[in-house]
């Protein structure tokens, strides 16, 4: 799915106030300020709304590089953990 920049090129002054709060919700606060947003069906809706005040590029979605897996922090957690307590175990006897 690609994003979405908008660039605001027209004031929302004189606009009607659900225009107004649509470009805040945008993320747009003033001419020539852009955001990338993701192409969402709600997002579509909004962009509708304020055409006139806005212009908008398609943009190549961006991959996020993988995250460790939870489970082998966890492992190594739980291994390092396993051996402090069987240390102390050995100390105590």
């Amino acid at each position: 799915m690609a994003d979405l920049k908008v660039t605001q090129v027209k004031s929302t002054i004189g606009s009607k106030p659900k225009a107004r709060g649509t470009m805040r919700a945008l993320g747009l606060r003033g001419i020539g300020q852009s955001n990338v947003l993701p192409d969402r069906p709600e997002i579509q809706g909004m962009l509708r709304k304020v055409s006139h005040l806005i212009t908008i590029e398609e943009q190549a979605a961006e991959k996020k590089p993988a995250k460790a897996k939870a489970t082998e922090k966890n492992d190594a957690t739980k291994e390092s953990s396993a051996t402090e307590s069987s240390a102390e175990e050995a100390d105590e006897s």
